[in-house]
């Protein structure tokens, strides 16, 4: 397994990261793995594929007032 070493961390990212690790009853190790596991997930994930697809899609229109559209529709 590969190793990652980071530095000049802020005291306060590091210190909301220890406390994370203890709500979570993690190590901090454990913590910061999870985190970075999770984004990659995010980024990588079928979620944000689709949500390309659904901008490529939607790109160029213009989508109507949905407040003016409630409004009018009430006002009958």
């Amino acid at each position: 397994m590969r190793a990652l070493s980071i530095r000049n961390l802020t005291d306060d990212l590091y210190e909301s990261v220890k406390i994370m690790a203890a709500v979570n009853h993690r190590s901090m190790q454990e913590q910061v793995r999870c985190l970075i596991e999770r984004e990659v997930r995010l980024f990588t994930g079928p979620g944000l594929t689709a949500a390309r697809t659904w901008r490529t899609r939607l790109a160029g229109r213009t989508l109507g007032d949905t407040v003016t559209d409630v409004r009018e529709d009430r006002a009958r």
